[in-house]
């Protein structure tokens, strides 16, 4: 049979410079099993109804600032070595619309751990909805993409392998997710140091959760440990903020009838 080519637009290079970067990494999986019932309730509980990976994102930027080696990075500038940052960058992959195909593209949150939920809530509906122009980093992923492919591939180095610059431009860890299609990715590639997803929540608060990392940067051991720890986090300073909303919430609307009457 005779196909026809399809020449590939600037996402799906960017997508193909990505995973240039990406496949060489000595990336390797820990997973856990969770059970967070008390953070199931509590979002049951409230009328705010936190999106499952504004819940995640915080618990997980909140795991990061207590332990340094997920914001670290290798890099290759000016030697091989770590470069440890003082906050974590969050990265989100999105599935927007765009020049008449379905394409992925990554927005960026600074300090995540010290952003209230509601501002992470509406960050991440912003990336998902406003229009791709109007999102910095969508547009200039996407001007990169549209750059010879040489000068891309050295941009996109000399962006991963300075410290400073590889915060600012890719983040410190990776959020993927596709639990709300009941679906979960078993291999997700990044060039950051860690990509985090998680499967499907059962209605007991079951839910398989896990830490994608670069060898390089950290071991097993640890990163098991810090699996332990997020689901602490999540069943305990989550929930506390959670039920902080609904009870602000609470507290909104009695105020609102009292003055109403």
């Amino acid at each position: 049979m005779r196909g026809r080519t399809i020449r590939l637009s600037p996402a799906r290079r960017l997508v193909g410079d990505l995973m240039r970067f990406s496949i060489g990494i000595p990336r390797v999986t820990v997973q856990r099993q969770m059970n967070i019932r008390p953070l199931v309730d509590a979002r049951s509980a409230s009328c705010v109804r936190p999106s499952w990976t504004v819940l995640f994102l915080k618990g997980y930027a909140l795991l990061s600032q207590e332990i340094p080696d997920l914001r670290r990075a290798y890099i290759k500038f000016p030697r091989p070595q770590l470069y440890e940052y003082p906050a974590s960058v969050a990265s989100i992959a999105h599935e927007r619309e765009h020049e008449g195909e379905r394409v992925v593209l990554l927005s960026t949150i600074k300090g995540p751990e010290k952003r209230p939920i509601p501002e992470l809530e509406k960050l991440i509906q912003d990336a998902r909805s406003l229009p791709i122009s109007e999102i910095k980093e969508f547009r200039r992923s996407l001007k990169l993409a549209r750059a010879p492919g040489l000068l891309r591939w050295l941009l996109m180095w000399l962006g991963l392998n300075i410290g400073r610059k590889r915060g600012r431009y890719f983040g410190t860890f990776q959020l993927s997710v596709y639990s709300g299609l009941g679906a979960e990715s078993l291999n997700p590639l990044t060039p950051l140091t860690t990509i985090f997803n998680y499967g499907p929540i059962g209605e007991d608060g079951s839910v398989t959760v896990r830490i994608h990392y670069d060898h390089r940067v950290m071991d097993g051991a640890n990163v098991a440990r810090a699996l332990e720890r997020f689901e602490k986090i999540l069943n305990s300073q989550v929930v506390d903020e959670v039920r902080s909303l609904a009870q602000n919430e609470a507290a909104a609307s009695t105020v609102s009838i009292g003055i109403s009457k």
